[in-house]
């Protein structure tokens, strides 16, 4: 792992991809990487216009990609559905559940849910139980969920998980960044009680320069904040290059353990692909599968093949 780049991704040809989130930052990188290692590559993007944009640029990065576009919103579970039943491919070799919003201001999915807790952890919830059959097609698939440092700021609650009694942007991200630690944890959990050859891991950027950190403050008309982000971006934060090294690491390399947490090397800020530090809340048995039939019961997705 010391020094691990994108150079260092095994042959993909012959694998099969989907990455959400693909049309810009963290998920764009990521599909390219795929990509240019010769995997076939679904980039599934909430709006078509920004991934066809994406998928062009692709495109002429690598000429010899094998590459296609799919549309999906996670903060709908009839496109999300829509999207795992029109997949053309018998089996998924890996799913990137990259997508992500970040300390919006209070907001509902098309199903009601909360949009951080909606977006960031139960559509990926749902669209991962969907592709479970074609997932549990391929020897050694992987489900690669990208997480947060900043899960560090607070568990979930599992009596709000929707943070109707008290909202607050941050906490709200920081609990659904939980949730996807908690859901990585549940997967391989149950995944080495039936025997299963699926390898569920999580991974996170550090402080990456993408969009996701002004989104927030562009979408409360927060001018000042907004401009800090940018800023941030220029001067802090590591390239959407380097911060997607722990996603590909985590997506691809071989010796990659079930439910371990990769992430920058240098205090979990920037740097080469390394094990994470994670709040030990986000390995607590009880509380996965706590969060899991939760889920289950607002999404009606069930796992099948990994029962409880």
């Amino acid at each position: 792992m010391p020094g691990w780049t994108a150079h260092d991704i095994p042959d993909q040809s012959g694998r099969v991809a989907v990455v959400t989130g693909a049309n810009g930052g963290l998920g764009y990188v990521t599909a390219r990487e795929l990509a240019r290692n010769g995997a076939t590559v679904v980039l599934a993007c909430r709006s078509q216009t920004r991934g066809r944009a994406a998928l062009g640029r692709l495109i002429e990065e690598v000429p010899e990609a094998r590459a296609e576009l799919r549309t999906l919103d996670l903060g709908d579970l009839r496109s999300v559905r829509e999207f795992a039943g029109t997949l053309p491919y018998e089996r998924v070799d890996l799913l990137v559940n990259n997508a992500g919003v970040m300390a919006l201001p209070y907001g509902t999915t098309a199903d009601g849910f909360e949009t951080q807790f909606g977006v960031n952890h139960l559509g990926h919830f749902a669209l991962t139980g969907l592709l479970l059959p074609a997932l549990l097609a391929a020897p050694g698939a992987r489900v690669v969920t990208v997480s947060s440092m900043m899960h560090a700021l607070a568990n979930i609650d599992p009596g709000d998980l929707h943070g109707d009694r008290a909202y607050r942007p941050w906490i709200a991200y920081a609990r659904a960044k939980t949730a996807n630690l908690l859901f990585t944890h549940e997967l391989a959990r149950r995944a080495a009680a039936h025997g299963v050859d699926l390898l569920a891991a999580a991974a996170h950027p550090g402080y990456a320069a993408t969009g996701l950190l002004s989104a927030g403050p562009r979408a409360s008309g927060r001018r000042v904040a907004e401009r800090l982000a940018g800023l941030g971006n220029r001067v802090l934060a590591q390239s959407a290059e380097a911060g997607a090294a722990p996603v590909l690491y985590a997506a691809t390399a071989p010796g990659v353990r079930p439910d371990s947490f990769t992430g920058p090397s240098f205090a979990m800020w920037r740097g080469a692909p390394a094990p994470s530090w994670r709040a030990p809340w986000t390995r607590h048995d009880t509380a996965g599968r706590r969060l899991w039939t939760a889920s289950e019961e607002l999404t009606g997705v069930t796992y099948d093949a990994l029962p409880g």
